[in-house]
């Protein structure tokens, strides 16, 4: 992830999903990869926000719709002259 900074975000209630931009060199030219990642945040008992890889059953749909935005926002055209990073929180 070449600037460290998601290109997209996808929020459903805690469940957060980032589209990010990575430039690799294939054949000795570069090429822009998209990748997404899904996350779950939650309160820990020490009263901190801690990040998560794992859904309850409740979470899978947030999870599931997440997924199928980060995978529209991977497949649409992008703007002329590049695109701020959005958030989109539902």
């Amino acid at each position: 992830m070449a600037n460290n900074e998601p290109i997209r975000k996808f929020q459903a209630g805690h469940v957060t999903r980032a589209v990010w931009e990575n430039v690799v060199t294939v054949n000795g030219k570069p090429q822009t990869i998209v990748k997404a990642t899904v996350d779950r945040r939650y309160l820990g008992r020490d009263g901190t926000w801690k990040t998560s890889q794992s859904f309850s059953r409740n979470e899978i749909p947030l999870a599931i719709y997440v997924l199928q935005k980060a995978f529209e926002a991977m497949i649409e055209k992008p703007s002329e002259g590049g695109e701020a990073e959005r958030q989109d929180v539902v």
